[in-house]
């Protein structure tokens, strides 16, 4: 053969080859209907169950309804309220809680504890005294129009009272609440912005 034809043999033989591809782009697969209903029931349940844990042992937004603890939380206003001391601890005197009531299932109470177990509790002359100590209270806007008589909080009781005590459905009329009634610890007011304060 003549000399060019194999120069050209050569220069053909010196082109580079196709690159392989070490990897194919992946198709995607379109999901049935049945699948696409499943992972939304699915993901609704998490987050529902999410949301319960919240609720539960963290913290919840309370909506505060009628005034039996005005002035320190007014009408619609939107509470934080926070779980997790509770669960580890105890109430303390003076804390605002959430609370329930005998007989009223699972409806949110918002009140003041002023009574540890064990605790004497009185009222007179517009005043609380507790174990013989008068407490000023200046929280307050409206003092009791009640006298109660020196009352021994049992053990496994608080007793709670509304800081509108002129008009508060509480201890002093329902008697004391058990511990596992007590389920939230009011910190602060969320909701209208413009009334956001920590609670004492």
């Amino acid at each position: 053969m003549s000399e060019p034809e194999t120069m050209n043999q050569v220069e053909q033989s010196e082109e580079k080859a196709p690159q392989k591809r070490w990897f194919k782009k992946k198709e995607k697969v379109k999901k049935t209907f049945k699948q696409e209903l499943i992972e939304w029931v699915v993901t609704l349940a998490v987050a529902l169950v999410i949301a319960f844990v919240v609720r539960t042992f963290l913290f919840e937004p309370v909506r505060v309804d009628g005034s039996s603890m005005a002035n320190t939380l007014r009408h619609g206003e939107v509470m934080f309220v926070t779980k997790p001391e509770y669960l580890l601890g105890d109430p303390q005197r003076f804390d605002v809680v959430i609370c329930h009531y005998p007989d009223r299932g699972n409806t949110n109470f918002v009140k003041r504890v002023v009574g540890l177990p064990g605790d004497t509790v009185e009222v007179k002359d517009g005043f609380l005294y507790v174990n013989g100590e008068k407490y000023e209270e200046t929280y307050l806007t409206y003092r009791p129009d009640y006298t109660l008589a020196p009352y021994t909080v049992p053990e496994g009781k608080y007793f709670v009272l509304g800081d509108n005590r002129a008009n508060s459905n509480d201890s002093h009329i329902i008697g004391p609440i058990s511990r596992d009634m007590i389920v939230g610890h009011v910190r602060s007011v969320l909701w209208p912005l413009n009334s956001w304060r920590a609670i004492d």
